[in-house]
C-alpha cells in the first residue's frame, strides 16, 4: 500500500472546503406539461382542462418550491457543520432522480464517514454509500458539475478498499471527472484546486513507487510540479484567499520548484489564514513548521 500514498493525501483534499452549489434545478417546460396532460387524460371539456391544468401547475410549483426550501436547509446545515442532521435530511431524498438533492446526499455520506466517532465497517459502508449516490447523480444529470467532482472524490475513497492496482487505475477516471466538473464550471475553485493537488501527488512520488506503478501499468499517471502550480494559482485567482489548504499548496509548490521567495510569501499568507475549521488549524502549524526549516 506504500506505492497509493500520495493518493491518500488527495482522497482528504477536500475534507474542508467550503464548495459551491450545483446548476439550478433542471425544469420541464409549461408546454411539456400540459401535452402529457393531454395525452394521459381521457377528453375533457376546455373550461375543466384549464381548471386541471391550473391545479397541476399549482402542484408542479409547490414541488418545486418545496425542493429548494430543501436545498436550501441542507446547505444552510452544510454550512454550519451540521453533519449528521444534514445526512438525515437528505436520505429522505435517497431514491429522487434530482442530481441536486444526490450529489450533496453523496457529500454528506463522505462527510459522516470522517468524522472521528465513526468506526472503521461504517466508514467503509458510507464511503461506498456516497459513491453509489454520486454515480447515480451524474447518470441524472451529466452536465452537472459538482456531481462529475463528487464522483471523482468518492471513487478516490472507495479506491482504499480496492487494492493497488484499482486505486491507481481510478486516478486517470479521477483526473477525467476533475476535468469535466472544470470544463462545466470554470469558476469554481475547489475543482480546479483538487486537480492542482492530484498533479502534485503524482509528481512528488518517488521512484520507488513510480516503478511499481509502471509494473502495473504501461503508462502510469504522471504529473509535475509546474503542472500543480498552474491550478494553485487558477483556484485562487478565480476566488482569492478561498481556503486555507490552496495557500499552503501554493507554498510547498514553490519549495519543490526551489523558488525560496515565494514560498515565503504564499506559506505566510497561509500561517495568517483564520483558523476556524480544524483543517485551517493544521495547515497553520504546517505552515510555521515549514516556514522555520526555510528560515533556518
Amino acid at each position: 500500500m506504500a506505492a497509493v500514498s500520495p493518493l491518500r493525501a488527495l482522497t482528504r483534499a477536500l475534507s474542508g472546503i467550503t464548495r459551491r452549489r450545483c446548476s439550478a434545478f433542471r425544469r420541464s417546460s409549461a408546454s411539456a406539461r400540459n401535452t402529457a396532460i393531454l395525452v394521459t387524460l381521457p377528453p375533457l371539456s376546455y373550461l375543466g382542462y384549464e381548471t386541471l391544468r391550473r391545479v397541476y401547475c399549482a402542484t408542479a410549483v409547490f414541488a418545486l418550491d418545496k425542493a429548494e426550501e430543501v436545498i436550501e436547509q441542507a446547505d444552510y446545515l452544510y454550512s454550519c457543520g451540521e453533519t449528521e442532521k444534514l445526512y438525515q435530511l437528505l436520505l429522505q431524498y435517497k431514491d429522487s432522480d434530482d442530481a441536486e438533492f444526490l450529489w450533496r446526499l453523496a457529500r454528506a455520506s463522505r462527510d459522516l464517514a470522517l468524522l472521528p466517532n465513526i468506526t472503521a465497517d461504517q466508514k467503509k459502508k458510507l464511503s461506498y454509500e456516497a459513491f453509489d449516490y454520486a454515480k447515480k447523480a451524474l447518470e441524472k444529470n451529466e452536465n452537472c458539475f459538482a456531481a462529475h467532482k463528487w464522483y471523482a472524490v468518492c471513487l478516490s475513497d472507495v479506491g482504499d478498499y480496492e487494492g493497488v492496482k484499482v486505486k491507481i487505475g481510478n486516478s486517470f477516471i479521477i483526473k477525467e471527472h476533475l476535468e469535466r466538473a472544470i470544463e462545466l464550471n470554470p469558476k469554481d475553485a475547489t475543482s480546479i484546486h483538487i486537480l492542482g493537488y492530484w498533479c502534485f501527488a503524482f509528481a512528488e512520488l518517488p521512484w520507488y513507487q513510480r516503478k511499481v506503478a509502471a509494473v502495473l501499468f504501461a503508462s502510469p499517471p504522471t504529473a509535475t510540479y509546474e503542472e500543480a502550480l498552474v491550478f494553485f494559482l487558477r483556484a485562487e485567482e478565480v476566488d482569492p484567499n478561498f481556503y486555507s489548504k490552496n495557500l499552503l499548496m501554493l507554498g510547498k509548490t514553490y519549495m519543490m520548484l526551489k523558488d525560496q521567495e515565494k514560498a515565503l510569501l504564499w506559506l505566510k499568507k497561509a500561517r495568517d489564514y483564520p483558523a476556524i475549521t480544524d483543517e485551517d488549524k493544521q495547515v497553520h502549524k504546517e505552515a510555521l513548521d515549514l516556514l522555520k526549516k526555510l528560515n533556518g
